[in-house]
């Protein structure tokens, strides 16, 4: 099967926000502000890169941009061959932000690969495939899942050959065994539309390798039995089961706690972890967005869809003032994305 040359492909992908508190590596959700691309492959193998927005002063134009390197690593799986590619990017979502831009780039360049190799990723089987081969280039699937699926979703790995990780028990790795079919799962939870998100953007970035280095190798038992209690309880909140807005708000403030990695990280981006606090602190779910920077409020709005009602909107921004009249944040309220990636052949 060989890639078209004479069709353009033109791809949208949301951004997404990892962790949702409790949930790390694991949850993601998919909010409205899209990267837009498109795609067409010329005569030859010469790559060809415009870029606005955001990364447009930073990200290369050459064959190393990861959307030009997801593409081809996807014509390699799908054709046998790649080719070059004509690249067009008006980029929204911000780079190094923990909005899953990294996530964004490779979605863009496998589903270009899979639209111009004549697949319609709005079928179900071409979209699974999809997700395999973006969450593999990835190495996890927490951030790739809601860029493919939208709305929220819980995802995981399972692998081939589990070897115990350090410190932990054999037993541990017979446990995985039995975990089911190998590779890249996930799992989407329909968010109800009273549900809200505002994201804190600030000026400064951090990489998801950093972050992760301030991370220990092991947490405590207390610690798990927290996070896993809370984390069991934002997929319901989420979709809207609880139709009190005081009662939802409640929940979600206890089912965005979490103590296994932005405490640790909070000395690398301490303007994002004072904001969660004030935030926290007048009983607004926040916390930090994927790796971070950013930060992600949660809010249940009184009625099904909130549609032009304030929804807390004017309450987190007065809380916030402090950090927004600083110059160094803007917000943003985002709808949560119903569905994922689109693509348009023409």
């Amino acid at each position: 099967m060989r890639s078209e040359q004479n069709h353009t492909v033109r791809i949208t992908v949301p951004a997404t926000s990892a962790n949702l508190g409790p949930g790390f590596d694991a949850f993601g959700l998919a909010l409205e502000m899209r990267d837009e691309l498109e795609f067409s492959i010329p005569d030859g193998n010469r790559v060809e890169i415009d870029i606005c927005g955001e990364g447009s002063d930073s990200l290369p134009r050459d064959e190393s941009h990861l959307v030009v390197r997801a593409f081809r690593k996807a014509q390699e799986e799908i054709c046998g061959e790649t080719t070059g590619v004509v690249l067009k990017a008006n980029n929204r979502i911000p780079q190094a932000r923990g909005l899953g831009s990294s996530a964004e780039a490779i979605v863009s360049g496998v589903a270009a690969a899979l639209a111009l190799a004549g697949k319609n990723i709005e079928e179900s089987s071409v979209k699974d495939t999809l997700f395999d081969i973006a969450a593999r280039i990835e190495g996890h699937p927490d951030n790739v899942a809601p860029a493919v699926y939208g709305q929220m979703t819980a995802s995981w790995s399972a692998p081939a050959n589990p070897t115990p990780l350090p410190g932990q028990a054999e037993s541990a790795a017979n446990a995985i065994l039995r975990d089911g079919k190998p590779g890249n799962h996930t799992i989407v939870y329909p968010v109800a539309d009273s549900i809200n998100a505002y994201v804190f953007i600030p000026d400064y970035s951090l990489s998801t390798e950093e972050a992760r280095k301030a991370l220990p190798e092991a947490v405590s038992r207390a610690d798990a039995l927290l996070n896993v209690s809370r984390a069991a309880l934002l997929p319901a909140v989420m979709s809207g089961i609880v139709k009190d807005a005081k009662e939802a708000n409640d929940i979600l403030m206890s089912a965005t706690v979490d103590v296994l990695h932005q405490d640790y990280r909070r000395p690398l981006m301490m303007p994002s972890a004072e904001l969660v606090d004030d935030m926290r602190d007048a009983s607004f779910a926040a916390a930090i967005s994927g790796a971070g920077p950013c930060v992600l409020v949660l809010h249940a709005g009184s009625g099904q869809d909130c549609g032009d009602q304030d929804c807390g909107e004017t309450e987190i921004k007065r809380i916030a003032q402090t950090h927004l009249d600083s110059g160094h944040w803007r917000m943003e309220r985002l709808q949560i994305a119903k569905d994922g990636v689109r693509a348009q052949l023409s």
